[in-house]
Formats: structure tokens, sequence, C-alpha cells
């Protein structure tokens, strides 16, 4: 019985969706939100020229990217590097590198 109780919500937010679904098919119910100049028009063989807004979200947005992965990269470089100090390769035997001994006779 517990099963079906945890099922009941599952079903009103589906039947929800298929009320909804169904009237936006009619044309009813439906708002659109599509305002301010968040779009581009359309542009034909040229580029389309974003808002000075936009322009200035997207600097902020970018300089605030990598001011954090640079701030990360200062403080915690052991993510990047590693967390130990590296090997030393000339101490490594040929053994440990895969080199086959040489067969003098």
């Amino acid at each position: 019985m517990s099963a079906l109780t945890r099922l009941v919500p599952l079903a009103r937010v589906g039947g929800r969706l298929f009320r909804s679904g169904r009237a936006r098919a009619a044309g009813g119910g439906a708002v659109r939100h599509a305002g301010g100049d968040a779009h581009a028009g359309p542009c034909y063989r040229q580029f389309p020229q974003p808002s000075r807004k936009a322009v200035i979200q997207a600097e902020v947005l970018s300089a605030t990217m990598w001011f954090w992965i640079l701030w990360r990269f200062w403080h915690d470089s052991d993510a990047v590097l590693g967390h130990f100090p590296y090997p030393d390769p000339s101490q490594w035997t040929d053994e440990e590198l895969g080199i086959l001994p040489d067969d003098e006779d």
C-alpha cells in the first residue's frame, strides 16, 4: 500500500502536464515570456549585433570565471599538479622502465 501512496504525487503532476499540454495544443493558456532584447533578430550573412547589456554581462561572467580558475590554481595547485612530489626518472632502474637486459656473449 505504501508504494501506491508514493505514486500519487507523480500521477498528479502527470495529470497537470497532460492538461496543460492539451490547452497549449488548443491555443489557449499559453503565455510568451520573450520580452526585451534577449533575442537577436534574423541576420542573413552577417553577425548578429549583441546589445551593450549582453556584452557587459558576458565580460563580467568571463572575468569572474577566469578569476575563479586562477584563484583556485594559486591556492590549491595540487589539484592540477598532483599531491605528491614528482619522482626523479634518473633514479629508476631498467627493470622499472621495462628495458630488457643486454645479453653479452
